[in-house]
């Protein structure tokens, strides 16, 4: 019998550092790969030979891929900060190869690096800044020893947050969450941290404001951070009602239950989307906002500390497209955008949970903090990048025999063009250099609550137009740029004619 073996790929490794050493070390009796060289942008090593490889300039890449069959290039320079990796990747991306790339330097932990340690490179690395560090005091501020609670638990968002939590080393984590495959998946990988912690699971709705109170009493909670919502722009723009049930009344149970039980710290988990919402997704975080707001004034003698955090998108959340635009690339395209325009705040679900503890922390008067988080992406430019990092080529007018074509399909219900932080122009500096603080204006609790009790008796019935037109009139802010497109009142509407 004649064994076949498939060709290996060329590789070269970027990088001829300690990690890259490693890494070529680790290939030497790799079946897929064969390295054929460094490429590093040190003038000291080029055409020096290390581990019998050559060292080449960066500037000779082009030839390389001719000369030397290349499609795929590792990336072996960890401790470079994000802007001097976006420089490299920029380089890459003229050409039409594979990138992969090592942890960064946090994530390696015991100082070898392997041949496992290759991922895809990430999407974040493609954000144009510095990532944002943390302050290790505020980190630890509310959490540290304390008992907390995060709701959503098993999102995105809420897992990441847990995550981050843990490795503070809390008395004890309640996980909060409706869903109970999420609440099982992220259990039993947080249980991998430490035996020794105190996790506990409860499936709650965090509507429930009487069982909010009983879990409040009982594990004398420290700390609430509130994630659990609806945030899929379309999806709450066909469900009105269940989108504004859950991000406004679980908002309005949870204050109330920790203003009861004497709770020292709420945190609500907020969206740029709620600036001059044009869509209920955003519309319901805005007047989730204005319920923290406006409880916090109206209890004088409240003992919790409220804050709001505002952020844009969070890569690879569940709630991103970025997950959709790689699976459609990998698929052979097209690649579906909205419009050639359209703009986004991007962070990293870590940054982003990292923000909204050390703004928690920060909070004193139901404060709203924003990250500075950069300037806008144009999404057209980012999924250009996707493509040509995972190893192809834009098919356009100007390159009709391209790999993945772009097709653009026209802006959803209730989506913007692009996306704001602020409602005013006040912001105010922090402790934090890339966290502000600003002051929007409220309505007041005593005007509000009639509002909101007239807003439950409508949802309860089910009535999305009317909803949407006391949104409307409480959120003088709120333009909806689009027709009703409820599931179930178009029904209604079709059978009644």
């Amino acid at each position: 019998m004649i064994v076949k073996f498939s060709k290996k790929k060329n590789v070269l490794v970027y990088g001829a550092g300690e990690a890259g050493r490693q890494l070529v070390n680790s290939l030497e009796n790799n079946t897929e790969f064969k390295v054929v060289g460094f490429l590093d942008d040190n003038k000291k090593l080029h055409k020096k030979v290390s581990l019998n490889q050559k060292i080449y300039p960066s500037s000779d890449l082009e030839k390389l891929i001719v000369s030397k069959d290349i499609s795929l290039v590792f990336l072996a320079i960890p401790s470079i900060g994000r802007v001097k990796r976006n420089q490299i990747i920029k380089k890459l991306n003229k050409f039409k190869l594979i990138v992969k790339t090592l942890p960064s330097i946090s994530e390696i932990i015991d100082g070898r690096v392997t041949i496992s340690d290759i991922k895809d490179l990430n999407i974040d690395d493609l954000l144009n800044r510095e990532k944002v560090e943390p302050d290790i005091l505020l980190l630890n501020k509310n959490i540290n020893k304390k008992t907390i609670i995060v709701t959503g638990a098993g999102g995105s968002i809420g897992s990441e947050l847990c995550r981050q939590i843990i490795k503070l080393n809390p008395y004890r984590l309640l996980l909060l969450e409706l869903n109970e495959f999420a609440l099982y998946k992220i259990y039993e990988e947080l249980k991998t941290f430490d035996k020794n912690k105190k996790i506990i699971p409860l499936l709650v709705d965090s509507q429930d404001q009487a069982k909010l109170e009983i879990i409040f009493e009982t594990f004398k909670v420290d700390t609430v951070y509130h994630t659990a919502a609806y945030k899929h722009v379309p999806l709450v723009e066909e469900n009105i009602c269940a989108g504004v049930k859950n991000n406004v009344f679980s908002t309005l149970a949870i204050a109330k239950a920790s203003i009861i039980k004497k709770v020292s710290n709420l945190v609500l988990i907020s969206s740029d989307k709620a600036v001059r919402p044009t869509n209920i997704m955003g519309a319901s975080k805005r007047l989730a906002e204005l319920c923290m707001q406006g409880i916090y004034e109206y209890n004088k003698d409240i003992k919790t500390n409220f804050s709001i955090v505002r952020f844009g998108n969070v890569l690879e959340s569940s709630g991103s497209v970025i997950p959709k635009f790689k699976k459609q690339i990998i698929e052979g395209g097209p690649v579906t955008l909205t419009h050639k325009d359209v703009t986004r705040y991007f962070m990293t679900i870590t940054e982003a949970s990292q923000l909204v503890i050390q703004a928690g922390a920060m909070s004193k008067n139901a404060e709203v903090f924003v990250l500075d988080m950069g300037p806008r992406i144009k999404i057209l430019d980012l999924i250009k990048k996707m493509i040509n990092l995972l190893g192809f080529t834009v098919k356009d007018n100007k390159n009709p025999s391209g790999d993945i074509e772009i097709k653009i399909i026209g802006l959803r219900p209730g989506e913007k063009l692009y996306e704001e932080l602020l409602i005013g122009d006040n912001p105010q500096k922090t402790h934090h250099s890339k966290i502000q603080k600003i002051s929007d204006p409220f309505i007041p609790y005593s005007q509000l609550k009639l509002d909101l009790k007239n807003l439950e008796n409508l949802i309860n019935r089910n009535k999305a137009v009317e909803v949407k037109k006391l949104i409307e009139k409480l959120l003088k802010s709120y333009k909806s740029n689009s027709e009703i497109v409820d599931h179930i009142y178009s029904q209604q509407i079709t059978s009644v004619r």
